[in-house]
């Protein structure tokens, strides 16, 4: 398995003059399941090189069993400090996409016209595309087989209203997830604040928030080995 995961390159938090950026529990954890499973992995990005950590997703607070890996992984620490751009590479290359979130997402993969392409080129060929959190913000501009927006009419989730009130950045936003995936026709729907949330439409897989990066990457294996796939909700291990 050859699977392509998409990081943001964007690090600032609108007008706040605070930082954003990747939300590194939606990168790792994803990241270990799929390396572990024998999965050959690609780390690309707007601008190549170091994605920028949100740095709340460093605090103490949030971290996990598959961030604190990462710390003491040296190999995987100078793999993500060294993301190819991702005007370079081509969906005929890979067997699946990963889009982790975190904010950075919401300003530079909606209009991304790489992005784009790669996602549609995964779409035309039938393979899986998946984005968790705010990363099926990259999904907005895609286009289908048939014309239409990608999500129009296919069971989607991502981070939720309800969720970006809680961090306060309703107003900080360019707009909000969830109501731009209703808006385009998307059967939207979501879980409780932080509980791990999966839809999957065909080879559409989406995840809403943190939590459901590692639920969403086990989907994507489940699926790339055609042994069924259902959505999923629970509880995560940490």
């Amino acid at each position: 398995m050859k699977i392509l995961i998409v990081l943001t390159s964007h690090d600032q938090l609108g007008n706040t003059g605070k930082k954003t950026g990747l939300w590194l529990e939606e990168f790792a954890a994803p990241y270990y399941l799929l390396k572990d499973a024998g999965a050959s992995l690609k780390l690309a990005s707007p601008k190549g090189g170091q994605p920028p950590l949100d740095p709340k997703s460093e605090l103490p607070e949030n971290q996990t069993h598959a961030t604190k890996r990462f710390r003491t992984d040296g190999a995987a620490q100078a793999e993500l400090a060294n993301t190819e751009e991702l005007v370079h590479l081509l969906a005929s290359d890979f067997d699946a996409v990963f889009y982790p979130g975190g904010h950075g997402p919401m300003w530079d993969m909606p209009d991304n016209a790489a992005s784009i392409a790669l996602i549609e080129g995964f779409v035309n060929a039938g393979k899986p595309v998946a984005a968790v959190c705010h990363a099926p913000v990259a999904l907005v501009n895609v286009r289908g087989k048939d014309g239409e927006y990608l999500v129009k009419g296919k069971r989607v989730t991502g981070f939720s209203n309800a969720e970006e009130e809680a961090v306060g950045l309703i107003t900080v936003v360019p707009f909000l997830l969830e109501d731009r995936l209703r808006e385009l026709g998307g059967n939207y729907s979501k879980t409780d604040n932080w509980m791990p949330y999966v839809q999957v439409d065909g080879n559409l897989i989406t995840g809403q928030n943190p939590a459901s990066s590692g639920p969403a990457a086990e989907v994507l294996l489940q699926l790339l080995r055609s042994t069924g796939i259902s959505t999923f909700m629970g509880k995560t291990s940490r």
